[in-house]
């Protein structure tokens, strides 16, 4: 059975349970088992969704042995050659396998350095190609640390698909996906709802007085330089409400920070739709 594995950014935590809980239409849902997966365990599970929870280290082992136990009997010892693996591919395509999709959610404390963003994301994608038949990246570009995922891993032979707007361009952040992609990003600066605004969606609002220090989606730097310099906070709807303090962890931000509050629309549109994208197998 194929397999899609989903490398998320922890601030699209709502989105990413949002499209699995959804979906009741795969085979099983893996969660990857380490310090960030208890946000999405927690809203999938009120949800009425209780994906597995396996470690990222036995996670091949265990899907290689699911996939070698599929086969018929007679072909098993034979699995390793090109004319099997086309005709178990034939018989897949005859019988619409139902896709295994494993879900890896990374530290929402990347977002304070870009570079940091970028080396555990490729770190991963290694790794989980070892046993996915494609990967969805649930991230933007993210200040242009992962713009060149595409060209970095033509080589790899596991696809890669990305968060992509209705203009076929990778969204830039988080933001750009909450909002439905880079032109309403573009929009709503240019229409003065973005100059001096910060964005917040419920994931940064109820995560930007995060402690410790090394997993604080704010730089220390960035409160000190840029934050004094802002007007106004958005709190950008898009409809999720598994974060149920949300109006009042807006208030809080914007009351500390001296902000004005403006509501904007937001949308689920580019997660779900790129999601299905990827899932979509021949």
């Amino acid at each position: 059975m194929p397999v899609l594995s989903i490398i998320a950014c922890g601030m699209l935590e709502d989105e990413l349970a949002y499209v699995l809980s959804g979906d009741r239409e795969l085979a099983q849902l893996i969660l990857v088992e380490n310090s960030e997966h208890f946000g999405l365990q927690r809203k999938l599970k009120s949800l009425g969704c209780l994906p597995a929870l396996i470690p990222l280290d036995r996670l091949s082992e265990i899907l290689i042995r699911e996939h070698n136990q599929s086969l018929p009997a007679i072909l098993k010892p034979l699995c390793h050659f090109n004319f099997i693996k086309k005709i178990r591919s034939k018989l897949e395509k005859q019988h619409k396998p139902k896709v295994t999709v494993v879900a890896n959610m990374l530290k929402r404390g990347l977002h304070a350095d870009v570079e940091m963003v970028r080396v555990e994301v490729y770190k991963k994608i290694m790794e989980m190609s070892l046993f996915s038949d494609r990967i969805l990246i649930f991230y933007g570009t993210c200040g242009h640390s992962l713009s060149n995922l595409e060209k970095d891993f033509q080589t790899l032979g596991c696809q890669l698909y990305f968060l992509k707007d209705e203009n076929g361009e990778i969204v830039e952040d988080c933001i750009s996906a909450a909002l439905g992609g880079n032109d309403a990003y573009a929009r709503a600066l240019v229409n003065g709802e973005g100059a001096g605004t910060f964005y917040l969606t419920p994931m940064w609002a109820s995560n930007w007085e995060e402690k410790p220090k090394n997993n604080a989606i704010l730089s220390s730097d960035f409160d000190k330089k840029y934050l004094k310099l802002y007007g106004r906070a958005a709190k950008i709807n898009t409809g999720l409400s598994y974060e149920p303090d949300f109006d009042k962890n807006v208030r809080d931000f914007a009351r500390f920070f001296n902000l004005k509050i403006v509501e904007l629309h937001g949308s689920k549109k580019i997660a779900e739709q790129s999601y299905q994208n990827a899932k979509k197998f021949p």
